[in-house]
């Protein structure tokens, strides 16, 4: 094990193969949400794995084996509703995750079983080979809370699927199972979900086996398309984070809590 790792307490480190870092976000009694820490340690793991000649590919993955993660902690949702300096803080590692993820110059490998929402969903669809079991549901979920769609999905959706289907499933919060992520090209591939491990270990070892410049140097290339989007992306995670000082979050959190439907206030001033 790398002595970096010893800083993490929401991430989990183990090798499948001697060049592979598995990287499991570990908090499954509460179905992997991002907490205050893991959204921290989500900025500076890639920039970690990054400085580690030890590790040529990365695997990402939601502990338990039945969610990849709920998205983040209602915790953190309250304290950017209340508190300035939180809502900056979140602003600022929201935007570094997704520019870390770009950045990292190893291949990013994610499996994804079950749930697999928000903020937990960034690096799972930014990944340079996202894998996804059927039993997979892929759900953005910021307009359901009542926040535009910011913290990935405007730099990497309409890329993917098409911006069509991006408005469609990111204006509705509707979820996409696997099957249907790997039709419409939001994820590489979708498997058997008794497979999902096995398919990851194998795309990730051959990349680890691969000519380690040509493929960082292809990841660089392709990667910017990603960077041209930039300027949409910081304007919407600004969007969104103006969005946690607005009536609309405080109604998509209650019924979130409340487990019910929103009523959101159909007048908008813009």
């Amino acid at each position: 094990m790398s002595a970096w790792q010893n800083r993490y307490q929401r991430l989990l480190f183990d090798r499948p193969h001697p060049k592979v870092l598995r990287v499991t976000m570990n908090r499954p009694e509460k179905y992997n949400a991002t907490d205050a820490i893991m959204h921290r340690e989500l900025v500076d793991v890639w920039r970690d794995i990054d400085g580690d000649d030890t590790v040529n590919c990365v695997i990402l993955q939601g502990a338990g084996g039945k969610v990849f993660s709920a998205g983040g902690d209602f915790d953190i949702i309250e304290k950017n509703m209340k508190d300035y300096n939180a809502l900056l803080r979140t602003w600022k590692e929201a935007r570094d995750i997704v520019y870390n993820v770009i950045n990292c110059s190893k291949p990013i490998v994610s499996t994804i079983r079950g749930p697999a929402v928000g903020a937990g969903l960034v690096a799972g669809i930014l990944a340079d080979v996202s894998i996804a079991s059927k039993k997979a549901k892929i759900i953005d979920g910021h307009t359901r809370l009542g926040v535009a769609a910011g913290d990935h999905a405007v730099i990497v959706w309409p890329l993917l699927c098409g911006m069509a289907k991006a408005k469609y499933y990111l204006l509705l919060c509707e979820a996409v199972d696997g099957e249907e992520a790997e039709r419409i090209g939001l994820v590489s591939l979708c498997v058997e979900d008794d497979q999902l491990e096995a398919k990851g270990i194998e795309v990730a070892t051959k990349l680890a086996e691969g000519a380690q410049t040509s493929i960082r140097f292809t990841k660089y290339a392709l990667n910017n398309w990603l960077r041209q989007m930039g300027p949409s992306f910081d304007a919407s995670l600004a969007l969104e984070m103006l969005g946690f000082v607005g009536p609309e979050v405080k109604e998509g959190l209650a019924s979130h809590l409340e487990k019910r439907k929103p009523k959101f206030d159909p007048y908008s001033p813009i």
